[in-house]
């Protein structure tokens, strides 16, 4: 099981965000995410989206940092990336 985080860059709502992604299955995602307590509405299409001060629990857990363009890459060699607009 590999799950990835890039860095917590991504502005929203008054805090900066990171990407958690699986390169395998959004099932190990989700397993993943459970267990670190990340509740199911932060999913987004293909990632969960965590905010700054939860990083560091997510890396103690197990997920691996890597570049946002690095996620992009992981999710998209996986054919589990789901750009807006892409139903299903």
């Amino acid at each position: 099981m590999t799950i990835y985080i890039d860095p917590p860059t991504w502005p929203g709502h008054g805090r900066l965000w990171s990407h958690l992604i699986s390169d395998a299955s959004y099932a190990e995602l989700h397993l993943f995410a459970a267990g670190l307590g990340v509740p199911p509405r932060a999913f987004e299409r293909d990632h969960y989206d965590l905010p700054s001060e939860r990083y560091r629990d997510a890396v103690r857990a197990g997920a691996r940092e890597v570049s946002s363009r690095e996620v992009v890459r992981l999710l998209t060699g996986a054919g589990l990336r789901r750009p807006k607009g892409r139903r299903g």
